[in-house]
This record gives C-alpha cells, structure tokens and sequence, in this order.
C-alpha cells in the first residue's frame, strides 16, 4: 500500500525557513515522481514544486521560485522540500503525493497515486 508521511512543519516568523519531508513507505521511491502541494485556508489546493523520477527535473510555482527548493533522497525514501523567507502568504497545509507516470513532473495534475495527510505551515510574527 502506497503511503506519504509529511513531517516538519510548524510555525515560523516571517523570513524563517522550515524544512517538509514526505517519507514514503509501501513502493520504490525510485519509480514515482513527488510533487508538494498546499492549500490555505479558504482556498483551493495549489501545486507548489515537484521533482521527477530521476531528479533531473523539478518544477516550481512561480510565487515560490528563488525560496524554495525540492530534493529527494531515494536510498531513504525521503523527498524533502527546503522552504526559506517564507512570506504569511505560504501559510498553508502542505501535501505530498507521488505520480508514476512518466519522466517529468507536474505541479498541475492532482490526479495522482497516493497523497499524505499533509503537515501545516504557520508564517506568523
């Protein structure tokens, strides 16, 4: 059974940095490609980066390019999501979900295999 455990979020003031992890358990990293999602409150979910099979490729919203970098680390079935001067506006729960289908990734597409449960990012003086 494919299962994503997020860990690592909390609050933080604004310009801190957090660091998501989304473990995964139940299939080989290797084949699935990961994307982090979020949705605040009142809001629809967003896509926000993901990282192909290979992590050769990644993808970022814009609102988050420059702050925000996605790695995985497959020999520990880890894929991680490094977030610095984080704004109020990236308040949010954040989602991992992983994706078998092709080579690349995509931050649009929320038609994927398996989800987390998410873990909540506060950015709050």
């Amino acid at each position: 059974q494919l299962q994503l455990v997020e860990s690592g979020g909390g609050l933080v003031q604004p310009g801190g940095s957090l660091r998501l992890s989304c473990r995964v358990s139940g299939f080989t990293l290797d084949y699935y490609a990961i994307g982090w999602f979020r949705q605040a409150p009142g809001k629809e979910r967003e896509g926000v980066s993901c990282i192909s099979k290979s992590g050769s490729s990644t993808k970022y919203a814009d609102s988050v390019k420059g702050r925000f970098t996605i790695s995985r680390d497959n020999a520990k079935n880890t894929v991680y999501l490094q977030m610095n001067s984080l704004k109020p506006e990236d308040t949010a729960v954040y989602y991992c979900a992983a994706d078998r289908r092709g080579s690349s990734c995509s931050i649009t597409d929320f038609d994927l295999d398996a989800w987390g449960q998410g873990t909540l990012v506060t950015v709050s003086s």
